[in-house]
Parts: C-alpha cells; structure tokens; sequence
C-alpha cells in the first residue's frame, strides 16, 4: 500500500487520520479512518471535510481497484490536480479545494467514470478530452475560472443527466449541448451567447440567467439548396390582371387561337426559372468548393497543398512559398496570400473536415531531412503495451511520457503529443517540429532517438533515463530514496547550464527553452542530466507554461507581467532551480509560512549571509558541504535571478563560473592528497 503510504504523507501526515502510517501498515486489516475495502484492496477512499491540506499523492494509479475518490471540503491544492489519478474510478469528488492550472489529461482515460465534481476549485484551463466519457451522468465544473468555448466533446456525453457550469467564464454558444439527454442543466454566470436551443428549454431544471443569450426564438436552420420553394409562401400581386366581363366569354375561356397566359402562370414559370439558376449556381460553386478539398485549383486544374487550398481564398498581394510534405513526396507551389484576409479563416484546421488522416505539412521541411529512425504506431503500441497505465511515466506540457520497452531489450521513453496544446494543428508543424529537434546535439540534451507519424498520431522516442527526473530526486522522497550529494549538485547544474548553453550561444538562431525546471532536467545512471522539452517554445501558448504555482515559481518577473520569454528568462529560470539544488525546497510552496512560499523571494535577500546560507541548505545534505562551494554557488545563483533581465549573466558566464569552482575542488583535492603522502594536514574540501 506505498500508494496510500505517500498519499498520507503529502498531505502532510494529518493526525486526524487514524490507524493512517506513512510506511507501511494494512489500511483494510487496520481500519484505516475513510478507507474501504473488498479483501484487501482498497475500493473507496471518503475523506469529505476533514480539514487536510497538502496535496493528492504522485502515485494513486496504483490503486487499481479504487472506484470512489472523494476529497471533497478540504484545503488541498494550490496546484494542479496530479495526473497519476486511479484509472478505474467511477466517482471523483475533489471538490471545495484549492486545485489550480489544467484538468488532468489522465480522466479522459476514465471509461468508468459516472460523477465527477471538481467545483469550487481555481481551475482555469480544460483540454477537449471528454469523448471516451460515455458514461458520465453527472459532471460539476461550476466555480472555477474555465474560459473559451465548451469542449466540443462535450456533444459525446451520451448518458450526461446533471450539467453544472456556473460561474465560469466559458464564453460562445451552448449549441454542443443540444442532442445530451439532460435533466438539469445550469450554465449561468459565464459569458455565452447565441440562442437557446429548443430542445435545452424543454429541460426540467434549466438555469441560464447571467449570460448574453438572445431572448428571441432561434433562427431555423438554413434550407437545403435543393429542397423547393415553399408552398406556403404567398405569389407575387398580380398588377396586370385581365378583367372578367359579365356575361361575355374571355378569350382563354374560349379556347381562342390567341388564348394568352394567366399572371399565376406567369409568375410559376418566373420562379421555376430562379429556382432552377440557384441550383445550377449552387453545383457551380459546390464543384470549386470540391476541388479545392481535394487539393486542385478550379481554375488551372493544378495540385495544390491543402494549406495552399485555405489561402487561395483570400487576396493576392504577397507570394510565399509552401512545401506540402505528403508520406515522402514533396510537392511545391507558389501561393498568393492577403496580408489581411477580408474573412476570417482558421488556418489551423483541416480544410476537409472529413479527412481523418492528418497528413503532416511542414515549411521547407521534408521527410528526407530526417535521418532518425521512423517507427510504425503498431512498435509503439507493443512496446508500451497499448501504452498501457502500467507504462505511464508522467505528464508534461505537451502530452503524455510511456516507458517503451523493444524485443532488442532498448528502453525508450515515448512522448505521445497531446494535440490541444498546440496553437495549430499539430499535423501542420510535426514534421517540422521532428527535424528541428533532431538537429539538436549536446550530450546534457535530451537524446530524440525517433519519432512516428501515422494514421494521425505523434510521438517522440526519447532515450530513457533510469533515474527519473530532477524534481522527482529532490522532492518525492521515501524510505529508499539516497540523497544527492553536494558534488552530484554541482555536477548536475554545471551539465544543465552547458545544455542551456549551448541552446542560447551555439545554436543559430539562438533556441529559447522557456520551460526549464527541475522536472525537465532528466537524469541517467551516472546522474548526469539531460535537459528534455527542447525545441518545443514555439508550439506552446505563453499561457500553457503558466497553469500551476509550481510553473510560476520558475517564470521571470517580465514573464510573468509581460510574457515576454527570451534567453535571459532562460537564465531566471536557471537560477530558480540552483536554489532547489542548494535548499531542497519547491519554487513554490503553499505548505510553507507565507513569506517562505516564493523560493526566490524568501531566499534572496540570505544569499551574501553566509550563516543566514547554512540554515538554508537542504537537510538532507546532514552539513556535508564545503562553505566556500556553497558560497560561490550562492554568488552565481544571485546574478541569475536578478529582476531586471540586463543584469543577468550569459549562460557562458554561468558555465564558467561553475567550472572554476569545479577547478578549485580539483586543485584542493590534489593538494590534500599531496600534503597526507608527506604527512600534512589537509586543507578545507571546497567542492
């Protein structure tokens, strides 16, 4: 039961948890206070209102037979939700928290799931991810800070009744609402717009007050091009009538040689005329709206891009140059493009909807640039066992990470993109994104070993390092964890500041990272560190990097104000994780004193105060540590987290600064081993 073990121990071993242990310990032969079991495992876990903080634990997916999770009424949080959630769940209450940044990834996964309730929380942002859900009944995301439009597969929710999202800033229409079979529904307090479907007003329990809906009834949806004109509209007045005359025969009546029309005839033939030339329109238009689907231009029957296709709908005013890469053909095409489009076209998307294979387009990249291995989804999905939970490493800012496992006995770690954080489709710019990062080359780089486009996924193929990462080292501690050692702290920020070098000042142009942290600094036997999630800053919203406290601990004054990112945010960012080298502490931490919650503020004005530094040093190093090291440490990680980004240092001042204190250990060690051979004592360790 380690999972229950580090549950109670990151929410900060509460005494009001009896027969609860933070090693150890039965929780179904001990009666552990809120835990319910079939045997001895563990199926539910109720700990409503019980006034605990802290967080959920990093590895609750291993309770596997858990189906009701409710921390409903307490104080835990002030981060995102963890991603390691109990897959088999069939109600998930965290309600009433402090949970902020991003719903996990990891519930799209929950094909139980039937109630899940995270209101009263401070979540602000929602992947569309619900499409697996079917059998959800109720689900309560009221009173957070949800913005955009409602997850379009929401429309999936085929068993949702109970729909609670109140006081959000969820803006758009609810039209994706309209075919769920709801009971109660309440959306009030956001910012929609639009109508109210018909079929949502005949809801029992309809709430939509607080918004900008048009009170007026809903327009009818368009008519068919091809259906006839109405029977019900009334003809056209006739102005030219013939006049009846009492008793006398007219013409038509008569059946004259000159019988002439009726003005209802007329106006028949009329309207049959338009009918037919709005049909032969509509084909028109429709065969160009065809072509260009297919890739061809209407007009000069050549191919086109499906990018090129979107762009020739605007006007020509400047001309680029656009390579379609299509499985290993590349086909290029000089399309003309508005500087400023007259309508607003979602370049981001498919221009065919219907086509499910999201061929890769890339900008002066091809296939044939490539030179790593290309893997089949069908190696991916044996190596990870159908990427399976019992292969699940972790989640990141750009999808889900399994641990791989080929019939050659290599490891890899497979990075599986999760396509909604990308501000484009991510067909569109994956080939690039391939051949840019494989370009990369530094051995504290993140090793890209392949990569596999198909039948419309993306995945990365990573080396795999065994000893996990940074963060996991200094902040997920157990009964087996072996502290690092002040020289492995060095080492691994000397290797981190030359993989940032090397980004910054070898690489041209110069390559901004934008999410270092110590969860992205991975570690291999020799703990030796590998910096992952290179070459993805311009696939990412500014916003993504800011979800959690724990991201906003690393982000610079003027990114956080501004968003501005560029190398010297890189070197703030450098800093922060230096002092979670020296202290052992988060960048952000809710558990701690109000003024020791900011590690950069809390620990700033103590860098210069060499007894103020040694209260500061991680515990765990038990004071094995030289003093002059630590204070040279402490020199450098006080130029990188300046405020102002002009007086930050280059990353080769950091590398050499580093170096130098690596260079005075080497020379003292040398010296004491030279003063103990003649037999005198040796001087102060410096490293």
């Amino acid at each position: 039961m380690n999972a229950l073990n580090v549950f109670y121990t990151t929410m900060n071993s509460p005494p009001q948890l009896t027969n609860w242990v933070s090693q150890n310990g039965d929780p179904c032969g001990q009666s552990w206070l809120g835990v319910t079991c079939s045997g001895s495992r563990v199926t539910a876990i109720k700990l409503s209102g019980m006034r605990l903080n802290g967080t959920l634990g990093y590895n609750m997916n291993q309770l596997t037979a858990l189906v009701q999770l409710d921390m409903s009424n307490n104080n835990l949080g002030g981060s995102d939700i963890p991603y390691n959630l109990p897959p088999n769940l069939q109600s998930l209450n965290l309600a009433v928290n402090n949970f902020t940044g991003t719903v996990p990834y990891s519930i799209s996964q929950m094909v139980a799931l039937r109630d899940l309730n995270l209101d009263h929380n401070q979540l602000s942002n929602i992947n569309d991810m619900f499409s697996q859900l079917t059998n959800l009944t109720t689900l309560d995301l009221s009173y957070n800070t949800f913005s955009g439009d409602i997850p379009h597969s929401f429309n999936s929710l085929t068993s949702l009744k109970t729909l609670y999202l109140q006081n959000n800033k969820f803006n758009g229409t609810i039209d994706v609402l309209t075919d769920l079979p709801l009971t109660d529904l309440n959306v009030e307090n956001n910012q929609l717009t639009g109508w109210i479907p018909d079929k949502l007003k005949g809801i029992n329990n309809l709430q939509t007050s607080g918004n900008s809906f048009n009170n007026g009834p809903a327009p009818p949806p368009p008519p068919s091009p091809l259906s006839p004109p109405s029977t019900n509209t009334p003809p056209p007045s006739r102005q030219h009538a013939v006049p009846s005359s009492a008793g006398k025969n007219t013409p038509s009546e008569n059946g004259g040689k000159h019988s002439k029309l009726g003005g209802g005839a007329v106006a028949g033939i009329i309207i049959c005329l338009l009918v037919v030339s709005a049909i032969v329109a509509f084909l028109v238009i429709k065969r160009k709206s065809w072509r260009l689907s297919q890739g061809q231009d209407p007009e000069q029957n050549e191919p086109l891009s499906p990018f090129a296709s979107g762009l020739k709908q605007m006007k020509s005013i400047k001309s680029i140059k656009i390579v379609s890469t299509m499985g290993k053909e590349e086909l290029q095409k000089t399309v003309s493009m508005s500087l400023k489009p007259p309508t607003k076209i979602d370049l981001h998307k498919s221009f065919d909807e219907n086509d499910t294979t999201n061929k890769a387009i890339s900008r002066n990249v091809s296939l044939s640039s490539i030179t790593i291995p290309a893997y089949t989804v069908a190696d991916l999905q044996m190596a990870t066992g159908s990427f399976s939970p019992d292969s699940f490493i972790g989640e990141g800012s750009v999808g889900r990470v399994y641990k791989a496992k080929f019939g050659d006995q290599k490891v890899m770690a497979v990075k599986k993109i999760n396509f909604s954080v990308f501000p484009s489709h991510p067909s569109d710019l994956f080939i690039e994104l391939v051949a840019n990062i494989s370009m990369l080359n530094h051995p504290n780089l993140a090793e890209l070993a392949g990569y596999c486009s198909e039948h419309g996924q993306c995945l990365l193929a990573y080396e795999f390092y065994r000893n996990g990462s940074l963060h996991d080292f200094l902040h997920l501690k157990d009964e087996h964890s072996k502290p690092l050692s002040w020289n492995n702290r060095v080492k691994i920020a000397l290797g981190s500041a030359r993989a940032l070098e090397y980004l910054h000042e070898t690489c041209s142009p110069s390559v901004v990272h934008k999410n270092f942290k110590s969860s992205n600094i991975l570690l291999d036997g020799e703990l030796t560190p590998h910096l992952s999630d290179s070459g993805f800053a311009g696939l990412l919203a500014n916003q993504e990097f800011q979800e959690s406290d724990e991201n906003s601990g690393y982000r610079a004054p003027e990114v956080i104000l501004a968003g501005q990112y560029s190398l010297k945010s890189d070197v703030y960012s450098f800093g922060v994780v230096m002092l979670e080298l020296l202290t052992g502490r988060k960048p952000f931490d809710r558990t701690r004193p109000r003024p020791e919650q900011s590690l950069v503020r809390w620990a700033t004005p103590q860098l210069h105060d060499i007894d103020a530094l040694d209260q500061m040093v991680d515990p765990a190093l038990q004071g094995l540590y030289p003093s002059k090291s630590l204070s040279r440490f402490a020199d450098a990680i006080a130029l990188c987290v300046q405020p102002e980004p002009e007086f930050r240092p280059p990353m080769s001042e950091v590398v050499q600064s580093l170096v130098r204190l690596v260079q005075r250990a080497n020379m003292t060690r040398m010296h004491e081993s030279q003063s103990r051979r003649h037999g005198e004592s040796g001087g102060d360790y410096e490293f």
